[in-house]
């Protein structure tokens, strides 16, 4: 275990799967808060995560395998949402998380964190996404791209750095500052890396969400929304018509925020989480 450069986040890692999965944490104890990325990695949960433990949860933000710091390497196959979710049951039972617990997803991770409400493998007390996928919102023109497999053949490392340091300095938005680049890019410079992206994306199909509808129109389950209102992929208008159509649901904008708003308002999106996520402030 060690500590990040953000005083009191620690990245540490279990076994699932034969493999090394790695997360960020931080607190000790209080109710467990489990954070799912999409294409990126555990990164776009940094800001938050001290935040979080100081108001007495306890985060824990895992990088699927074979993306950002875990081991493994994803296959087509692997990298379909019901294959994560069923990943994350077996990550959540390798830390012995006692649930019902509380379940955050961002981007494709919010796919992932629909499917677990809707199982019944991983009981889930309440459902947060952020700049989530939702109905038929994606994948996004920019991942399509590299669905086609010539496309794929033909595209170099440097080619999909490139792609990817565009990708992340349009979703930072204001927050886009040189380090933040780098950092997001790093896990892109191991091949193996490069190839679970590739195989995420290969598997992204909207069915995955669009399929899920009717069983999140019968949940009781409590669901908030936060949203960057200028993602210009997973826009706004997807929060507002899930909100609409998906009882037991609340809806917070964040102004002035991409696709990533835990980077643009770190405050605001922290203490959503923290009054959705507490029990004794539902109270």
């Amino acid at each position: 275990m060690r500590e990040t450069t953000q005083t009191g986040v620690l990245r540490t890692t279990a076994r699932v799967d034969g493999e090394t999965a790695s997360y960020l944490t931080a607190g000790q104890d209080g109710p467990v808060v489990l954070l799912l990325h999409g294409t990126y990695w555990s990164r776009v949960w940094l800001p938050v995560l001290s935040r979080l433990a100081r108001a007495g949860l306890r985060p824990v933000a895992v990088d699927f395998p074979g993306l950002g710091h875990s081991g493994g390497e994803l296959t087509r196959e692997t990298a379909t949402v019901p294959a994560l979710a069923e990943w994350v049951v077996r990550f959540a039972s390798a830390l012995r998380l006692a649930g019902p617990i509380a379940v955050a997803g961002h981007d494709i991770g919010g796919a992932v964190a629909q499917h677990l409400l809707v199982g019944d493998r991983l009981a889930v007390s309440r459902l947060a996404l952020v700049n989530s996928v939702a109905y038929d919102s994606w994948p996004a023109p920019h991942v399509t791209w590299f669905q086609d497999p010539a496309i794929v053949e033909a595209t170099t490392a440097d080619d999909l750095l490139s792609a990817r340091r565009q990708a992340v300095t349009r979703d930072l938005a204001g927050a886009a500052t040189e380090q933040r680049i780098t950092d997001y890019l790093d896990p892109w410079t191991d091949p193996r890396v490069r190839r679970s992206w590739l195989a995420m994306v290969a598997a992204a199909d909207s069915r995955y969400t669009l399929d899920l509808v009717p069983a999140l129109q019968q949940s009781t389950t409590p669901k908030l929304l936060i949203w960057g209102e200028d993602d210009r992929f997973e826009k706004v208008e997807y929060a507002e018509k899930f909100a609409s159509q998906i009882p037991h649901t609340t809806l917070i904008r964040i102004p002035e925020a991409a696709h990533i708003p835990t980077e643009n308002a770190p405050d605001q999106v922290a203490r959503a989480l923290i009054d959705f996520s507490t029990p004794t402030r539902r109270s």
